[in-house]
């Protein structure tokens, strides 16, 4: 018997249709939204990379000029070397906040009013952020006052955001302050996921706090501290709020960013600016190539009990068993 073949409206109106329809329908406006604001905005930045321009005015092409002004350039390379204060900065907010989430996973009284106090700073506003911090380090204001209290004079203490051997680390405890509770909310909520009775097994076996921290929370949560920890060392290299607004770059506190939006919209050297947009995005990609390598080779990423290097070792001293034992037998 022949299949009868269907109109257009039923075709149309069929399940399959419709499920298509649909799918496309709702994924139309995600994706003209994305191409409008991401993906074309991105075309014209690198487009505008090549050429000598300005907010208002012609575009004169310079090919790469640009990209060689970046790399000649000395406040861009001091920029670079400002952001690996930031870089330390991130590993000690990492450990600050892996600490907190510890202590508690391990119960401690008041641990709600704890939790919700270090967190708290991270549901401020980046530039609020750095207005509190302009006055808390002001001569004379509040951090001053504090350590006058305890017995110090004020011509004993040093001047945080015009000394140079130290401004730039009074900006990196903001960033600390700042995004140390919403690390130690990642890191608590992936130690909830463990399971409590291992604890208790650990606990009958003489294991103290420290032994079940080391071989029961860190091999579970390892993929999460790599992940924060690639996350906030890229970001390092894009600090921009506490510089900007508590020093404005000065005084040898100047970010890649804060570099980048002076040429950009003080001096008009749009082109420039967007050649070293460009160029931090590639150095982003690199770090964070570069950590995944070597997390993976180390940690494995989490996916498995043993890093690829302790593999490597385990097989290794397995070889040599096996050829002591062939010497051996042969020997005999």
């Amino acid at each position: 018997m022949e299949q009868e073949k269907r109109t257009f409206s039923q075709w149309f109106l069929s399940r399959k249709v419709q499920r298509v329809l649909v799918i496309t329908t709702f994924m139309f406006v995600p994706l003209l939204l994305l191409v409008v604001f991401t993906y074309f905005p991105f075309g014209k930045m690198v487009q505008f990379s090549f050429y000598d321009k300005k907010y208002i005015g012609e575009m004169r092409w310079v090919g790469l000029k640009n990209y060689i002004d970046v790399f000649q350039r000395e406040e861009i390379f001091q920029a670079l070397f400002v952001s690996v204060y930031y870089m330390g900065g991130a590993i000690v907010q990492m450990a600050l906040a892996l600490f907190f989430a510890t202590m508690m996973v391990f119960k401690v009284k008041g641990e709600a009013f704890f939790k919700a106090g270090i967190f708290f700073p991270y549901l401020i506003g980046g530039i609020a952020v750095g207005f509190i911090f302009k006055f808390f380090y002001a001569r004379g204001m509040v951090f001053d006052t504090i350590l006058q209290m305890f017995g110090m004079d004020i011509e004993n203490i040093p001047l945080w955001l015009q000394d140079k051997s130290i401004n730039n680390i009074s900006l990196v405890a903001t960033s600390v302050w700042r995004y140390m509770g919403q690390n130690m909310v990642l890191f608590l909520g992936a130690m909830m996921s463990v399971d409590p009775d291992l604890y208790e097994a650990a606990s009958l076996d003489g294991a103290n706090k420290w032994h079940q921290f080391r071989y029961i929370i860190m091999p579970s949560i390892k993929s999460i501290i790599v992940l924060n920890l690639i996350l906030s060392i890229s970001g390092s290299l894009s600090a921009f709020e506490p510089p900007y607004v508590i020093t404005n770059g000065t005084m040898g506190t100047g970010t890649y960013f804060v570099i980048m939006n002076r040429l950009a919209h003080e001096n008009q050297k749009v082109g420039l600016a967007c050649a070293m947009a460009i160029v931090l995005l590639a150095i982003i990609i690199l770090c964070t190539v570069a950590q995944k390598l070597f997390f993976k080779y180390v940690f494995d990423d989490g996916t498995a009990d043993e890093s690829k290097a302790a593999v490597r070792r385990r097989k290794q001293e397995e070889k040599r068993k096996k050829a002591e034992a062939k010497r051996g037998g042969a020997a005999v």
